[in-house]
């Protein structure tokens, strides 16, 4: 059995690993702690692990104490928060690390987003990015994951079979993306309020969104187009869990809706949580409480302009469920094991 802790348990992502990790046939959950519940019950944070999981959190007191005698740990933790701990435990054991801190491969580009110092630049590139229908052959190689974010994710997997073929034109890519106010955290916030949120739909961070720098980075790497622009406008929905994004890109050529659908069938052939729909464009019940991401395909008009629409959940494909696939990669276990379930439906 791997013996696995988390750190960072309070929020919504570290109860989903709790909850993923528990069904785990392979996966034992040795330990958990928080920045603020120590020698708290579990259950007294998330209700709904009462007389499931009867575990104390230990507290952030000692880290290196933490992860003795554990295979992996999950750091579901802020960002800044999490490269202090990395810095303390890497070398120990394996890390899947949750936060931004080491999403992306320029130390400047992260200082000047985060407006932080970086805690431990020297293992700054040696994550590797953990969007595993990409980087499969380096997960299960390393030590450090940097867990994508849930915005990019959705983003990245629509968009990289068109820039890995070189298809679209060099210029702005149009990410128009929704998500639920699990994806804004557990913590109270007035624009998360009840009377806020509910009947409202709105757009937040235009312009200066932290996930940008992380999408355009991957997009620039998959296609090579160094002034690839990402227009990125992220909006929160009155609902619980899902993202939704529809992306516009200009193709290079005038390519006919049944050879990009093709080109993205045979790409994701192979791709367990990734389905091509052809039936129906995504929906975010389709996906929900899963590891999946759906991707459909619209022509715009009679030119060259296409729409892509993908869907996931944003604290499973988006967050603790990619985690837990990555962690099957590094332990050389089959990708779907414990995350194969089903969406919750209706």
């Amino acid at each position: 059995m791997i013996q696995a802790g988390i750190i960072g348990v309070t929020g919504y992502t570290g109860a989903e690993l709790i909850r993923l990790l528990y069904s785990h046939p392979k996966v034992n959950i040795k330990r958990v702690a928080s920045r603020s519940n120590k020698d708290c019950q579990i259950f007294e944070n998330h209700s709904h692990l009462f007389k499931v999981i009867d575990m104390v959190d230990e507290g952030l007191d000692n880290p290196e104490k933490f992860v003795e005698g554990l295979d992996v740990v999950f750091l579901a933790l802020p960002h800044g928060t999490a490269s202090e701990i990395v810095a303390k435990i890497k070398g120990k054991v394996k890390i899947i690390d949750l936060s931004a801190d080491f999403r992306l491969r320029d130390l400047d580009i992260y200082e000047e987003w985060y407006g932080v110092k970086h805690s431990c630049p020297e293992y700054f590139k040696d994550a590797v990015y953990g969007l595993p229908e990409l980087y499969r052959e380096d997960i299960k190689d390393t030590d450090l994951i940097a867990n994508p974010g849930c915005y990019p994710t959705s983003i990245i997997l629509g968009l990289y079979p068109l820039l890995k073929n070189k298809m679209i034109v060099e210029g702005a890519v149009i990410a128009d993306s929704k998500s639920g106010v699990s994806g804004a955290g557990k913590k109270a916030a007035d624009h998360t309020h009840y009377p806020e949120i509910n009947e409202n739909f709105y757009a937040y961070n235009l312009g200066k969104h932290r996930h940008t720098p992380e999408i355009k980075q991957e997009l620039v790497a998959a296609s090579g187009l160094e002034n690839l622009q990402v227009i990125f406008s992220p909006h929160l929905l009155p609902m619980t869990r899902g993202i939704l994004s529809t992306i516009y890109v200009d193709l290079n050529e005038n390519y006919s809706i049944e050879d990009l659908y093709k080109l993205y069938d045979d790409f994701y052939d192979n791709e367990f949580f990734v389905r091509v729909r052809k039936d129906k464009l995504p929906q975010t019940k389709l996906v929900s409480a899963s590891n999946f991401c759906d991707i459909g395909l619209v022509k715009a008009g009679e030119g060259n302009k296409l729409i892509v629409v993908s869907a996931i959940d944003n604290l499973i494909k988006g967050a603790s469920g990619q985690a837990v696939q990555n962690m099957n990669l590094m332990f050389g276990l089959p990708e779907k094991t414990g995350i194969d379930f089903l969406p919750v439906y209706p």
